[in-house]
């Protein structure tokens, strides 16, 4: 595993975040300001007003943080807000981590800086290690400073917008230091539940007709992702040599594709929103950064469940399993909520 930063490169890299930081809340505009502002363009009004709706939406429907966040906004003038690093060994799926001051060890390191992503990452592509880059669209600091509405988060329609604000806020909420399957499972639990109910309330059938059908294939993609994953376990964890291994690898990798191709062609009736994820390289990094989202995720859902949708309850029942020594195996053997 590599190391974390140390020396110099740690000055370098937390003087960036904090700059980067430092000047998207020194741009923060208050929402209310512009929408009420004739000179804000009328789209950006539009989706202003949908963003401070929903925000009240998670306060009062799903009991999370009811501070300054999401109450103002920052135009950050690119498509991604941060990127963040992956890495992982040749042959191994535990991603490499990092720990931080407040967030604890995590399986990235975040730049402002698309080209200092790009350097790091060839830093550790020289240490032999799988890398993989990925844009953010939001991130969050767990309620330490007032996270604003980013131009990135509005680039979509107001479902994905909603997904963010409660995905988010939900980190606010409930944080474990150094287990991000935990943090980033629960928050999509969260963030999934949310927009149901938000969609339900809001009447739009049709919006949560097409969420479903999305969370239908989120889940079928997550599915190929963990067969391929058991496959490499097993080729690491074999007596092969490093060729014999790589060989193992690559075919895998191959047989992952066919099986996206066949799930898309027959199953989804030839829906191509994860050509791009398939079509770019495939290596551990991007499938453990791609499990860090996804694996604990139904054990959240299930005992959401078991709570009857009560959010207080449901929190309260995942910051006790937040507090056991196996989280992961306390939280897939949860029978009550309470």
């Amino acid at each position: 595993m590599a190391s974390g930063v140390t020396g110099c490169t740690s000055i370098s890299y937390y003087a960036q975040s904090l700059e980067g930081h430092v000047q998207i809340m020194a741009a923060r505009k208050n929402v209310g300001k512009l929408i009420h502002d004739p000179s804000t363009p009328k789209a950006l009004r539009a989706k202003l007003t949908s963003a401070s709706a929903i925000r009240g939406f998670a306060t009062d429907e799903l009991t999370l943080p009811d501070n300054s966040s999401y109450h103002s906004y920052v135009d950050v003038g690119r498509d991604a807000v941060t990127y963040a690093v992956f890495a992982a060994p040749q042959f191994s799926l535990a991603p490499v981590t990092w720990c931080f001051p407040v967030f604890g060890c995590v399986p990235y390191r975040g730049y402002f800086s698309r080209k200092s992503a790009a350097e790091s990452a060839a830093e550790l592509q020289r240490q032999g290690l799988d890398i993989y880059v990925s844009g953010v669209t939001a991130y969050s600091t767990l309620g330490w400073s007032s996270d604003p509405l980013l131009s990135t988060m509005l680039r979509q329609n107001d479902t994905y917008l909603a997904s963010l604000v409660f995905h988010e806020l939900a980190h606010q909420k409930i944080y474990v230091n150094g287990d991000s399957a935990f943090n980033e499972a629960f928050a999509v639990a969260v963030e999934t539940t949310g927009v149901r109910k938000w969609l339900r309330a809001t009447g739009n059938r049709a919006g949560l007709r097409r969420y479903e059908t999305n969370r239908k294939r989120s889940a079928d993609f997550l599915g190929l992702i963990s067969k391929t994953r058991d496959e490499l376990r097993q080729v690491y964890g074999s007596p092969r040599n490093p060729q014999q291994m790589a060989a193992a690898k690559a075919a895998a990798i191959d047989r992952l594709r066919m099986r996206y191709r066949q799930l898309r062609d027959k199953r989804w009736a030839g829906y191509r929103g994860y050509d791009a994820w398939f079509d770019a390289p495939i290596n551990n990094a991007k499938l453990a950064a791609t499990a860090v989202y996804g694996e604990q995720v139904p054990a959240f859902l299930r005992l959401f469940d078991l709570c009857s949708g009560d959010y207080p309850r449901f929190y309260a029942s995942v910051r006790r399993i937040a507090d056991s020594h196996n989280r992961a195996e306390a939280l897939k053997a949860a029978a009550t909520c309470d």
